[in-house]
């Protein structure tokens, strides 16, 4: 049996829980672009097609914000443009709505970082080519935290209006705040099937894990410190993640070897549910 992931998996869908639904909807609306699909008086399916979910939101009773950097669990989630233009368009709309903007030039990639009204994280960003992607000598991708070419990008969308998130926008990666580094990397990397593609724990106590050579799908980190406690059961954040495999024999591959680990599976309609070291949840699915 493999214990490499296939190189065309990819992140799905994100749940979140929310503190105020309304004004949730509001933001991922009129800030991040999204489009406002099914939706009732505690759920909402935003997405970016106008069909197919890419984001759900459920309010819950007595919530509590969770404050940043205080537990286990969601860092952030990256929404992957398609192009630099569709990245200056993002830049101009959030600059006009006066939102904080964070921003950094990762070489692989340029990003923007806002908040939701929950302190959930949000990466919105674009991929440099990969054929300018480098490895140092030990074979981790060279990424940075530079200053963002902030005039270039807003060049790049003279002349167009934002009108939302573009067609083609996908769930690039995400980023968590985990209990324990090494617990995580045996979890994801050796049971799972990720690859280590850069690895500063050394550096910057983090960990970033692909599949088929991409810069990273998964960011693992413990700023909130280690054995960071869990958010409570009442806290916002994150509810669960979702990998998509490209079939079922792939998938039902990954989910044999987490059993013969001893980590428990619960299948929930096509979607077998995992609970990380760190208590994320995460849905293994498949391609239909």
């Amino acid at each position: 049996m493999s214990t490499t992931l296939p190189s065309d998996i990819k992140l799905g869908i994100v749940k979140l829980y929310v503190s105020n639904l309304e004004r949730s909807m509001r933001f991922y609306q009129e800030i991040v672009g999204l489009r406002l699909g099914k939706y009732n008086a505690s759920t909402a399916e935003l997405t970016v097609d106008g069909a197919q979910p890419f984001l759900l939101l459920e309010e819950i009773a007595d919530a509590r914000i969770t404050p940043r950097r205080s537990s286990a669990g969601l860092y952030h989630f990256a929404i992957l443009l398609p192009t630099r233009k569709d990245l200056g368009l993002s830049l101009n709309n959030l600059i006009k709505s006066g939102i904080h903007i964070g921003q950094a030039d990762h070489l692989v990639s340029e990003a923007l970082y806002i908040t939701d009204p929950d302190h959930n994280g949000i990466e919105i960003y674009c991929d440099r080519p990969r054929s300018t992607w480098r490895r140092d000598a030990d074979g981790n991708y060279m990424m940075a935290s530079d200053p963002i070419d902030w005039d270039g990008l807003l060049r790049e969308a003279e002349g167009t209006s934002w009108s939302g998130l573009p067609v083609g926008t996908t769930m690039g990666h995400i980023h968590f705040h985990v209990k324990n580094l090494q617990q995580s990397k045996v979890f994801y990397c050796d049971l799972l099937g990720f690859d280590v593609v850069a690895d500063a724990r050394e550096t910057m106590r983090a960990l970033f894990i692909s599949a088929g050579g991409y810069h990273h799908h998964i960011g693992l980190n413990v700023w909130a410190g280690e054995e960071a406690p869990s958010r409570p059961a009442n806290g916002t954040g994150l509810s669960y993640y979702t990998l998509v495999f490209p079939n079922r024999q792939t998938r039902n591959e990954a989910v044999d070897r987490l059993k013969l680990a001893g980590v428990q599976t619960t299948d929930i309609d096509d979607a077998a549910m995992v609970t990380d070291p760190s208590g994320i949840q995460l849905r293994l699915v498949y391609e239909k």
